[in-house]
């Protein structure tokens, strides 16, 4: 099992580098749209499988899959916390703490969504 998650982790970890640029891309703003999005997505994610789980439609081991081994290297708290650093350092206080009190705030709805889109 332990094989599979890190493969799964593979799938996430590259994901997230692929949709990061992507938005990178095409976005014209300094804010981190890419992790935001990403962390966002990501939660909804496991707001989904976390109520399939519950309701015993995916087994622990889809759980372990793609909760634990894609969801944690999809998302990503060390860059999201980077990214907050770098926007202090560039002198956008406001943008930053816009950036820590929206993913905060919109994370936990976006899992209680995913939750409810689900029971």
């Amino acid at each position: 099992m332990t094989v599979w998650i890190g493969l799964c982790g593979i799938v996430g970890a590259l994901m997230r580098f692929f949709l990061g640029k992507i938005i990178a891309d095409n976005s014209k703003n300094t804010f981190p749209l890419g992790t935001f999005v990403i962390n966002l997505t990501g939660s909804l994610i496991l707001g989904v499988l976390y109520a399939l789980h519950q309701k015993g439609s995916i087994s622990g081991d889809v759980w372990l899959l793609v909760g634990v081994g894609f969801c944690g290297a999809y998302t990503t708290f060390s860059t999201f916390g980077f990214e907050t650093v770098q926007l202090v350092e560039k002198g956008m206080r406001k943008a930053a703490l816009f950036y820590v009190l929206l993913s905060a705030v919109l994370g936990v709805c976006f899992a209680w969504i995913g939750f409810l889109l689900c029971v």
